[in-house]
């Protein structure tokens, strides 16, 4: 019984990962024919979308978006999946749709804004005059973002609103941004975005963790680094 049980189990295991393996290359397929009416449908670059509405029409957002990095971020990753160069120019042009956002010191998500279509498009488009452009994006963006830190918090500041309920608001999220700030202390030398991701990390594994290893979504942080607040949204 016992070696019936176990036979089933891995015959289960070997089905759902095969299935799997099919999925990615169904799931990419819809992807890409998604993206082709979205593309056909939406042509205005000064805004991004977010969703559709019941009558098919899009609901955009403006390049400020903290989601706006993500839309050709997806094309970068359907050209790295299909090699179909029409997925390139679509990426590049969205893309650099977004290139004022490396001055934007407002928001402490510009690893989503610009990391995401950028990065990718600096790792896959091969063309060379491309990829500067997209390296100079990022390292400018990468110092807006860093002027978000704060020595005597020793974190990165995440929202600027709600200043009457935060005095020093750091969300969870903001881990995802700091791979941004590593590939820039990589790329460029400058140890200062390495010591900001470093002294944010560590901030956030000493403050934000509860003993089960459940997080909180807000830290509210007073200077010196002490914490007056712990909330979940």
């Amino acid at each position: 019984m016992k070696n019936t049980f176990t036979c089933l189990c891995l015959l289960w295991t070997a089905l759902i990962f095969g299935q799997a393996k099919i999925d990615v290359q169904k799931e990419f397929e819809s992807a890409a024919r998604q993206y082709e009416k979205m593309l056909a449908a939406h042509t205005d670059t000064t805004r991004f979308p977010q969703s559709t509405n019941p009558d098919g029409s899009f609901r955009t957002m403006p390049a400020s978006w903290w989601c706006s990095g993500f839309f050709g971020g997806s094309l970068w990753y359907l050209y790295e999946f299909t090699k179909d160069e029409k997925w390139k120019a679509a990426a590049h042009r969205w893309t650099m749709a977004l290139e004022k956002e490396k001055y934007n010191t407002g928001t402490h998500d510009l690893g989503f804004m610009l990391y995401c279509p950028f990065g990718n498009g600096y790792r896959l488009s091969g063309n060379e005059t491309h990829k500067q452009s997209y390296r100079e994006v990022m390292l400018t963006g990468a110092k807006s973002l860093a002027t978000r830190f704060d020595p005597a918090y020793g974190v990165i500041k995440s929202w600027n609103k709600f200043q009457q309920v935060y005095d020093y608001p750091v969300i969870v999220d903001n881990m995802m941004n700091l791979e941004f700030l590593f590939w820039a202390a990589k790329t460029s030398g400058n140890k200062d975005f390495y010591n900001i991701c470093l002294a944010h990390a560590d901030s956030t594994l000493k403050n934000h963790f509860r003993p089960d290893t459940s997080s909180y979504h807000v830290i509210c942080y007073a200077s010196g680094g002490k914490v007056l607040a712990k909330k979940t949204h």
